[in-house]
């Protein structure tokens, strides 16, 4: 193993036998969960593995507690995302509900559209669920939002800039 990674891997260990424990009970004061804050403890120093800046941390608390502070956020976008999936699910009838693996993958679907439209502005992300899932034209969709159709179609294009950046970055992560 080459002297920088095991460097790096000696990083990664004084952080987590340092911070483990304080970052975990920062979790579980803001969560009422022991569990979930085992959780993102863990996917915390994942993400500080991943990024491979253990060597270059000077402050690690509040930089262990922005990245927690993220995962926190997407936590709950998460549980928020299920939760209305369950109502909607809850308010069709029995016979029509999907199968559970139907379901599963549905939810997958959801969420992964909720990563793709995060970061757009709220009339873009409006016009493009428009247009994708409701299937309204620009003319249709320039009415509802009481713009032009040419307003629309820089929405439209600014959102699909963005999805393909967002699907590119994912890929790479």
């Amino acid at each position: 193993m080459p002297a920088n990674d095991l460097s790096l891997r000696s990083a990664v260990d004084v952080l987590y036998s340092d911070h483990h424990s304080w970052l975990q009970g920062w979790l579980r004061k803001r969560l009422g969960n022991t569990f979930d804050a085992a959780d993102l403890t863990q996917d915390t120093f994942v993400r500080v593995i991943k990024a491979r800046t253990a060597l270059d941390i000077r402050e690690p608390r509040p930089y262990l507690s922005m990245i927690a502070k993220g995962l926190l956020i997407d936590l709950f976008r998460r549980r928020s995302l299920e939760q209305s999936y369950l109502e909607a699910l809850a308010a069709m009838p029995q016979e029509q509900h999907p199968s559970l693996e139907e379901q599963a993958i549905l939810l997958q679907a959801l969420m992964e559209i909720d990563r793709l439209l995060l970061g757009l502005g709220p009339r873009v992300r409006q016009a493009f669920i428009l247009s994708q899932f409701d299937g309204l034209t620009y003319p249709q969709i320039a009415e509802r939002l009481g713009v032009s159709v040419r307003t629309v179609n820089n929405h439209m294009a600014k959102a699909m800039e963005h999805c393909c950046l967002m699907q590119i970055q994912l890929q790479l992560s």
